[in-house]
């Protein structure tokens, strides 16, 4: 195989297909979650800040999809890459799926459910937001520091409140948390990401 070979672009065009089918499952899996709520209203009761988190996930889901765009940047996508952000992707299935459990039988509710495996969820948003780093290095350093200190803090800053979210059951943190998340990210993402050049 010649390595010296300009790279194909349809490489890129396959990397995004197999990226969009993982996303595609973990929309849908929160979709069909939140779905349950208004099919049976009486049935499952809403706990808002695990509906909250729901939204936060949509959020960061059409996020991931809007900024991996730019993976074209890396020539040529070997392997590891692709090995790499396919990983990435099924820790957003992890999260969706630990949102929505296939049966709430051994639960009163969400509510119970959500504190009850608070440890696994926050844990996998920690990784996201830590893998979230290395995939944004992988796009090269001067698109890393196109974004600033601000980045960087962001990342920390969301892993310590993860790490944090895991530990307690506090009710008010985690509703104070989540409502932060959102807004914030609602704000990084028009700030940093509203267009892609």
């Amino acid at each position: 195989m010649d390595h010296n070979m300009p790279p194909d672009p349809a490489v890129f065009t396959h990397v995004r297909v197999v990226i969009g089918m993982v996303v595609s499952l973990s929309l849908a899996r929160v979709l069909s979650g939140i779905a349950i709520f208004i099919q049976h209203p009486g049935k499952t009761k809403v706990y808002p800040v695990h509906l909250a988190w729901a939204g936060f996930l949509i959020l960061y889901l059409l996020h991931f999809w809007w900024w991996e765009f730019r993976l074209q940047v890396l020539t040529p996508i070997d392997f590891g890459v692709y090995l790499f952000v396919v990983s990435y992707c099924c820790l957003f299935f992890m999260l969706a799926v630990l949102l929505f459990p296939t049966t709430l039988d051994d639960y009163r509710d969400y509510e119970d459910y959500f504190y009850s495996r608070r440890k696994w969820f926050f844990g996998a948003f920690t990784m996201v937001f830590a893998v979230d780093l290395l995939d944004t290095a992988l796009k090269g350093i001067d698109y890393f520091e196109s974004f600033g200190y601000e980045y960087p803090i962001r990342n920390v800053t969301f892993i310590t409140l993860c790490l944090v979210a895991a530990w307690t059951a506090n009710r008010r943190f985690h509703a104070i948390f989540v409502t932060a998340a959102i807004a914030y990210q609602l704000s990084w993402i028009f700030r940093a990401f509203d267009l892609i050049d």
